[in-house]
């Protein structure tokens, strides 16, 4: 069976011409923040990209095939679209089955980047171990994803609503290497640190994209999370983030939310408790990221030709 791949033509360009592509998730716009500004954010990522050398491919499942890129009319459509389904690996083959619109989480895009030959991935932050999860067993399938799927995620860390050292608990039993870009403490989306050392330390794109390579040369399963602290500028600090996150949990706990539906009403909870600022701090972060990993996704295509 043919693969449902749709590339868009500026991605079937780059991808004939050899230059390095990096792999954008849909959920951001989705189910991130509301229209028009998702969109506004979205071609700033991309525009972000292609400023620092490389080609942005949007990925998101519509008309039964996944698309990898979205035109401007696509992304105008995906941005203002109802209903639409917030896929990870268990629900992929069956939207694309149906026929539904799809936007892909960290999971899902790295699954859709693989299969269309792309190394490099920028999000905000991955999933993780929720709180909680002693008893929930509430874990994203974005840690799996990572130890088993060869694509380098770009992130500021794991959101901070989680249970920070649970998930870096299971990254390392997965064998997943979490390398944190410039520093030596593990980011919390939001804050530039968690309180938490990082694993790996690096400080250039270029030990990065050789680490990448080194690891498919070695036959390694997975992929590497690369954790890029949001710029001091744009941060919240632990200390201040910490009790509107307290203050979210308690309420997605009291009204029953769950699965999920628990980042989204988290997320919109702290954007309204911060009076706005988190969002201002998010789009920063991406950004950022979208700016290191333009720079990893040069340097893999540079030292593989």
């Amino acid at each position: 069976m043919t693969l449902p791949l749709h590339y868009s033509p500026e991605v079937a360009k780059a991808r004939v011409k050899g230059l390095p592509i990096v792999a954008l998730e849909s959920t951001i716009i989705t189910h991130g923040m509301p229209f028009p500004q998702n969109v506004e954010t979205a071609r700033l990522v991309d525009a972000e990209v292609r400023a620092n050398g490389a080609v942005p491919a949007t990925i998101a499942i519509m008309d039964h095939k996944i698309h990898i890129g979205l035109t401007s009319n696509e992304l105008d459509q995906l941005g203002q679209a109802k209903g639409v389904a917030k896929l990870s690996r268990a629900d992929l083959a069956a939207c694309l089955v149906s026929g539904g619109t799809g936007a892909t989480t960290v999971a899902a895009t790295m699954i859709c980047a693989r299969l269309a030959g792309i190394s490099v991935f920028a999000t905000g932050g991955i999933g993780g171990v929720h709180r909680g999860a002693e008893t929930s067993f509430d874990i994203s399938a974005d840690l799996r994803e990572l130890a088993e799927t060869h694509v380098t995620v770009v992130a500021a860390g794991a959101k901070a609503i989680l249970d920070l050292p649970k998930t870096l608990e299971v990254l390392e039993t997965l064998g997943v290497p979490v390398i944190t870009f410039g520093q030596d403490d593990f980011p919390a989306f939001w804050s530039r640190s968690s309180g938490l050392k990082a694993p790996l330390r690096m400080d250039s794109a270029s030990a990065i994209a050789a680490a990448h390579l080194m690891r498919g040369t070695l036959g390694l399963p997975g992929g590497q999370l690369v954790a890029n602290p949001i710029p001091p500028v744009a941060e919240i600090p632990r200390e201040e983030i910490l009790p509107h996150i307290e203050a979210a949990l308690a309420e997605a706990s009291a009204q029953g939310i769950a699965a999920k539906s628990v980042t989204p009403f988290l997320l919109q909870r702290i954007f309204e408790l911060t009076k706005g600022r988190s969002l201002a701090s998010n789009i920063a972060l991406v950004l950022n990221n979208a700016r290191l990993a333009a720079e990893i996704a040069r340097e893999i295509t540079g030292r593989a030709k």
